[in-house]
């Protein structure tokens, strides 16, 4: 539901002081002070995508300021994308400044002061979206603020449209699942935006990965947790569970899986290590997450092809073979286990819905 705000219906000298509430509760608190003498005008639209709000912005001339004093007032860090659709802006943060025209992008990050001056009435869409979901670093944000980024050719080029498009369409008009998978995409070209203006070289970073490499780590180090969950680890990371499972849809798995997959690697490392105390099957299955050892049995075979016993068994003969001839093990593999059978780690066992 799209949500509008308008002067045209306040008293004329209350229009101003109406313009800076309408814009600081629908954006973020900002002060405005207008140009011209006569009375004010200016309306905003507003509405939601998942975690993504859209909103157009068309008022006479002014300056827009977002100070320290303001920024407190906040709650969640904030980026946002600014499309100038009519009109000009001088645009300053983080100690830049970028003359804006129309078709120009700017992008900008809520928790640094920053300022618009608009010489005449203009028109512009603003996307915001929780800092958190881009999963880039804030030292590449910082090197894309106070820029206008122009769409005459290039990337931005080919978002221009796009953003016009759904700047345009009616949110409501999307089912929840749609909203959230729109959001996510527009999530993804931003990151892809700001990296390839942080790193116009060339990196072989990509938009989504550093959050894929984060959460990657994550899971690493809490494999051991049987509470290991893509809930919990979207709440840690402060994104929503449909867009977690969006990141690992491009990793070509899901969260299960993938988490399921690490816990029996490190089972399988564990279990053929030789020397000291051995522990036994369950023990091992119990350190690294698994609850009920028959469900752990049940995912070893299916992964590897052998029980873990026989696998620690095949693992010990490999090793004392190998020992013998000089020749090297098949590196994570049990002798005697027919190729088939050897670590089919991709298809997941009945029962997983990732």
């Amino acid at each position: 539901m799209s949500v509008v705000l308008t002067t045209a219906s306040v008293p004329d000298r209350d229009k101003v002081e109406y313009w800076n509430d309408a814009v600081s509760r629908a954006l973020v608190p900002m002060e405005v002070a207008p140009r011209g003498v006569g009375p004010f005008d200016g309306r905003i639209a507003t509405s939601r995508l998942a975690y993504l709000q859209v909103s157009t912005v068309e008022a006479d001339a002014g300056r827009v300021s977002r100070t320290p004093a303001l920024i407190a007032r906040s709650s969640e860090p904030l980026v946002a994308v600014g499309v100038q659709t009519s009109g000009t802006a001088t645009f300053v943060q983080d100690g830049r400044r970028a003359e804006v025209g129309e078709g120009d992008l700017v992008v900008y990050d809520t928790t640094r002061p920053y300022s618009f001056d608009y010489p005449r009435r203009f028109a512009t869409h603003v996307f915001q979206l929780p800092r958190r979901t881009l999963g880039v670093p804030d030292s590449d944000i910082r090197q894309v603020t106070g820029n206008a980024i122009g769409t005459g050719h290039g990337f931005g080029a080919m978002l221009l449209p796009f953003l016009a498009t759904l700047a345009s369409s009616p949110a409501d008009r999307y089912p929840p699942a749609v909203a959230d998978r729109l959001a996510g995409n527009v999530v993804e070209l931003f990151a892809t935006l700001i990296t390839e203006r942080a790193h116009p070289g060339g990196t072989d970073t990509d938009a989504p990965s550093h959050l894929v490499r984060r959460v990657r780590d994550h899971i690493n180090r809490n494999l051991g947790d049987p509470d290991l969950s893509p809930e919990g680890i979207a709440r840690a990371h402060r994104i929503s569970v449909r867009y977690l499972h969006r990141l690992f849809e491009g990793e070509g798995t899901t969260v299960s899986r993938f988490i399921r997959q690490r816990r029996l690697e490190e089972c399988g490392r564990e279990l053929g290590r030789r020397g000291g105390t051995t522990p036994t099957v369950s023990a091992v299955a119990q350190r690294w997450g698994f609850v009920s050892p028959a469900h752990f049995s049940r995912s070893f075979r299916a992964a590897y092809g052998v029980s873990p016993r026989e696998w620690r068994t095949l693992r010990t003969a490999e090793d004392d073979r190998a020992g013998a001839t000089g020749a090297a093990p098949v590196p994570g593999l049990p002798a005697g286990v027919p190729v088939a059978g050897r670590h089919q780690a991709g298809p997941a066992p009945a029962g997983d819905s990732g």
